[in-house]
């Protein structure tokens, strides 16, 4: 399962990662990010080594929610070199997902 990350562990986990980072910005009571959290949990498992996948709670984080123009949960920001990549928006399914990575990586 994806760790939750914070503002103040951010820039080491995601911003200066060596790998690409997946970050699902979430919250508790969405029930699409429910919906996604199995598919990450098998991407997680699949990309291990190839990327890292964590989570932030847009409910506790809103700094980061807004500095990265989070409108919707769950959205999925992919970032490579510290920069943020690309966006998809909702729950994803497992090809569709995989794919807009092996894309972006």
């Amino acid at each position: 399962m994806a760790a939750r990350i914070y503002v103040d562990n951010f820039k080491d986990k995601v911003i200066d990662s060596p790998i690409p980072v997946l970050v699902e910005f979430y919250s508790d009571s969405c029930v699409a990010c429910k919906k996604l959290a199995p598919v990450l949990c098998e991407i997680e498992e699949d990309y291990e080594g190839k990327i890292s996948v964590f989570k932030v709670n847009t409910n506790y984080d809103q700094v980061l929610a807004q500095k990265f123009n989070i409108k919707s949960n769950p959205t999925l920001v992919l970032f490579k070199e510290g920069v943020d990549v690309d966006k998809q928006i909702g729950a994803k399914e497992y090809n569709d997902l995989s794919d807009w990575i092996d894309t972006n990586i």
